[in-house]
């Protein structure tokens, strides 16, 4: 299993998203810990049929739902690695806006658009 402790190379040969400095301080100091996390997420992951591409996009709606900014940072540019468009990654801000809000719709566009940003001036091709 490729964790993220091991990562594995992305779809059309993008860069994988930085690791974070907590979890990189995590699998140094409870290794056993960050590979039980890794192991449930996988297991989470393969429970059923959705692709990659699918499950990154839930994710990033779970990220916009719950107003994190932070995970949404991450989960946008995981969606990108998976191979996901820049257009689907913002239409999740537009689908949750009727449920969490304007102002905070506007907050995940804003933050998608930040890291799809990122992504472009780290991968100017």
């Amino acid at each position: 299993m490729t964790t993220r402790m091991e990562l594995a190379p992305t779809p059309a040969g993008r860069k994988p998203a930085a690791t974070p400095r907590r979890w990189r301080r995590l699998v140094a100091e409870q290794p056993g810990v960050a590979r039980g996390y890794e192991a449930l997420r996988a297991a989470c992951d393969a429970a059923g049929p959705l692709e990659p591409g699918v499950i990154a996009l839930v994710k990033l709606a779970v990220s916009v739902g719950a107003r994190d900014g932070r995970t949404t940072h991450i989960h946008t540019k995981k969606a990108l690695a998976a191979g996901v468009a820049p257009e689907a990654l913002r239409q999740v801000a537009f689908v949750a806006m009727p449920t969490i809000g304007l102002p905070a719709a506007l907050d995940a566009l804003d933050w998608i658009d930040e890291s799809l940003l990122e992504a472009r001036a780290a991968d100017p091709l």
